[in-house]
């Protein structure tokens, strides 16, 4: 997946701070395999506390559908992994 979908207007009114930090995730993410990425996910749970970035339920739905938009079948896969994994 490209960073395209960052410059969707449905992501317009999300601090572009939160978005980098997204894109950075995803890219991060993608060698990894089932097993590394709770591991992962919990490295980046603990960085997000860090740097003070959290998102609401509005923001999290709008940016898992603009990504829907744009990313790959395996993309997709991986998005509908990490969110069952949030328990949505």
């Amino acid at each position: 997946m490209t960073d395209h979908w960052m410059d969707d207007p449905a992501v317009a009114q999300i601090d572009r701070e939160k978005l980098d930090f997204l894109q950075a995730l995803v890219f991060e993410s993608r060698s990894l395999s089932r097993e590394q990425l709770l591991p992962f996910l919990m490295a980046v749970a603990k960085k997000s506390m860090d740097s003070h970035i959290s998102f609401d339920d509005r923001e999290i739905k709008i940016i898992t559908d603009t990504i829907r938009r744009y990313a790959s079948p395996e993309e997709l896969s991986q998005l509908d992994r990490l969110m069952k994994l949030r328990g949505r």
